[in-house]
């Protein structure tokens, strides 16, 4: 959420923030938020000077009565209630014009960096750079669920009669590699220096508005019937709504860290779900990491952190890229955004495993973190990334670890995490 401040002093920078992400339909909402602001500023100030009058008033009142005077006191009295009646409409007026500027402020985009490629949508998303030479064997590559049954290592028909389309049932030593990736992850993530976390998989609805567009909510979320919850969809919004209604030593900063969780999706308008596949699913478990830091710090930390995705999917051979996404593919809290792709030998092509993002101080600002520092009380800056989030990234995994016979080759820092094995046979 950008400052009501800022955009009042640059309402222009602000629209055009909002054409650079080719979302014109809101450029009339800048217009509409400046006069409400305005309108909400007139009410506040009249009820301070009401305020301030009916203390000099009262001050009056006790003079006269000293003195004997109860008629002027009781005049004045009258003109006090007359005040406190309209003091109370003011109340009522700058509550709801608060709340109109709030709703309005939510919906506008978050200013993006200015080192964020301009485009549409994901087709103008921009290469950065390859890790690992794409490796294209010399025999055919099943389709993920082919290589997994082969093992018996999964069972989507059992899933949709308990659960529906989008869940699936991992067995075996499939769902023993799952749970060894997840595992190596978080050891992976503790080296770099990260404190492990497991974060509660419900949150209050102040914590998902605080974390996430409206749109996203809507499109993501499972709601708990009955009770102010949500299902996570990524242990970041737990893990970011920790520090919620805090103020900061900014000498603890920054915070870095990494956390395990189940997460749920409703993937709402996903297309392929009735295939058989877990590439878009309700239900997965995701190591994630969030940092929250000084603001001067955060380019620094979003360069560290899709780094450690990087260097995670290479230390066991998979050949990835990175992809700066443009500014009509960036949610409306991000400021800059990079995604890391998997090389797929089956589809001849990169596909996304995990998603690095700066929200700048926009979901601090929603969630009120702040940082005390030596000149004063500011924002703090949040940002997050994937480290590894099995299923899909097991199709990445199966796919480039095949070998000609059938069998999956085991990377070395895996092995002690699947008992010693180098092979699943």
């Amino acid at each position: 959420m950008i400052d009501i401040k800022f955009l009042r002093e640059n309402p222009e920078v602000v629209k055009e923030n909002i054409k650079k992400k080719f979302q014109d339909n809101k450029l009339e909402l800048v217009d509409e938020v400046i006069a409400l602001d305005a309108e909400s500023r007139k009410a506040k100030q009249e009820a301070d000077d009401l305020r301030a009058n009916r203390n000099k008033i009262s001050k009056e009142i006790g003079a006269l009565m000293a003195q004997g005077k109860k008629e002027e006191a009781e005049a004045k009295k009258a003109e006090v209630a007359a005040g406190a009646k309209r003091l109370l409409e003011l109340e009522e007026l700058e509550k709801e014009l608060e709340e109109k500027v709030t709703n309005i402020m939510m919906v506008i985009p978050n200013i993006i960096d200015p080192s964020v490629p301009i485009g549409k949508d994901d087709s103008e998303n921009v290469e950065i750079k390859k890790y690992g030479e794409p490796v294209t064997p010399d025999f055919e590559v099943p389709y993920h669920t082919e290589i997994m049954e082969k093992f018996n290592g999964i069972d989507l028909d059992s899933a949709r009669k308990v659960a529906g389309n989008g869940f699936y049932y991992l067995m075996g030593d499939i769902a023993r590699l799952h749970s060894a990736v997840i595992s190596y992850a978080r050891d992976f993530m503790i080296d770099r220096g990260f404190t492990y976390c497991v974060p509660p998989f419900m949150i209050r609805s102040n914590v998902v508005t605080g974390v996430m567009s409206f749109a996203e909510m809507d499109a993501m979320m499972y709601k708990i019937e009955g009770e102010d919850l949500y299902l996570i969809g990524t242990s970041e919004h737990s893990m970011i709504g920790k520090f919620i209604d805090t103020i900061i030593p900014e000498a603890e900063l920054p915070h870095t860290l990494t956390s395990y969780s189940p997460c749920f999706r409703k993937e709402k308008g996903a297309h392929g779900l009735e295939e058989r596949g877990v590439y878009r699913i309700h239900q997965f478990e995701k190591q994630e990491m969030i940092v929250v830091c000084k603001p001067e710090e955060s380019p620094m930390w979003f360069e560290k952190l899709w780094q450690n995705t990087v260097d995670l999917f290479r230390s066991m051979d998979i050949p990835v890229r990175t992809i700066e996404c443009c500014s009509g593919d960036l949610a409306d809290l991000k400021v800059k955004s990079y995604d890391v792709e998997a090389w797929s030998p089956r589809q001849q092509k990169y596909f996304e495993v995990g998603s690095c993002s700066n929200l700048g101080d926009a979901q601090a600002r929603r969630l009120k973190i702040r940082v005390n520092g030596e000149n004063g009380k500011y924002f703090a800056h949040t940002l997050n990334n994937t480290v590894v989030a099995p299923p899909r990234m097991l199709i990445a995994f199966l796919e480039n670890n095949l070998q000609a016979d059938g069998s999956i080759r085991i990377p070395e820092v895996l092995q002690p995490y699947m008992g010693g094995k180098k092979e699943i046979r």
